[in-house]
């Protein structure tokens, strides 16, 4: 067959419209389907972040907001915990005297924090002693 001949049936299968248009069953080329991909993966991408985003900015105000109020607490807890000293020493004045009663409320607390101390310090040693052990394995 020859060019002109090939040429007049390209024509005659175009009409007089022009080329032949695209059949609509034709599924889309690949390269929309990766297209169409990559918008996706991009939007979902920035969604996911900006979901991250406002999941860290909530938990920060939670966050700092419990913050406040665990120190709020531990202040009144130690507030509580000056009134009961002097609770004591104020009660045992008249048995011990005003010196002897504040000697003997100050001596008990420091028995007690001696105490919390020492069993501080044998909790720590032994998260120390269990980090030691890993190191020599």
């Amino acid at each position: 067959m020859s060019t002109s001949t090939q040429q007049e049936q390209a024509s005659r299968a175009a009409g007089p419209e022009g080329p032949a248009a695209p059949d609509p069953q034709a599924p889309p080329p690949l390269t929309d389907d990766l297209a169409a991909l990559l918008d996706d993966g991009r939007l979902y991408l920035e969604a996911e972040m900006a979901f991250q985003k406002s999941r860290v900015s909530y938990a920060a105000g939670q966050g700092k907001s419990g913050l406040a109020m665990g120190v709020a607490a531990l202040a009144l807890i130690h507030l509580a915990l000056i009134a009961l000293a002097v609770g004591l020493v104020i009660a045992l004045s008249p048995y011990l005297s005003p010196i002897g009663a504040t000697v003997a409320v100050a001596f008990a607390l420091l028995v007690l924090a001696f105490l919390l101390g020492l069993g501080a310090r044998k909790r720590f040693g032994g998260i120390a002693r269990a980090f030691a052990k890993d190191q020599q394995t």
